[in-house]
């Protein structure tokens, strides 16, 4: 979320801006990230609500600030079908693995123990499926003898900071989000 908003600022994705931040964790750090940066943020905590009732709050406030991408950051859940049609092909997402290798949770584990040798992250679509949307862009991080978790999430997450910008730069510019639903 951090890289977005400084490529942002920085005029690395142009001609846009970051409408808000919203989580579902009110002691969410991102939020206080994001609002030290003078964006807007808002906590939708799901407790004591349906998941229908709470993407609708959600939606209703991205709609309400003409939101046109919605970029998922650290965001742990999968989205139902409502929240998905409502911003079809534009609802983006960064996992770290190359997809459709080590879909869903611990990803990094994942490679580990499978013994490949090359891993790293992937910026996709958003559809109904656990991270099986279309791919937009990839980068490659070697996996090292010595790896563990935390040494390779650390190098994943390196490029993470590096391809999401881009990624979504690509997406605005070119409008492909309609493209690759269809």
């Amino acid at each position: 979320m951090l890289a977005l908003i400084d490529a942002v600022r920085e005029g690395t994705i142009p001609n846009a801006e970051i409408a808000i931040v919203i989580s579902d964790k009110a002691i969410a750090p991102g939020l206080v990230l994001a609002n030290l940066r003078g964006i807007e943020t808002r906590a939708i905590e799901r407790r004591g609500c349906s998941r229908e009732e709470h993407e609708q709050w959600i939606i209703a406030m991205l709609r309400d600030r003409q939101v046109d991408l919605v970029c998922l950051a650290g965001y742990m859940r999968l989205l139902s079908p409502c929240f998905v049609e409502a911003f079809r092909g534009r609802i983006l997402n960064i996992h770290p693995s190359l997809l459709p290798l080590f879909p869903g949770l611990d990803a990094q584990r994942q490679a580990l123990e499978a013994g490949v040798k090359v891993s790293g992250c992937t910026v996709h679509f958003v559809d109904e499926t656990l991270d099986g949307g279309p791919i937009i862009m990839q980068r490659t991080v070697p996996v090292m003898e010595d790896d563990n978790e935390i040494t390779l999430s650390a190098r994943i997450l390196e490029q993470e900071h590096l391809l999401y910008p881009e990624a979504v730069a690509l997406v605005l510019q070119r409008d492909i989000g309609q493209d690759l639903q269809d």
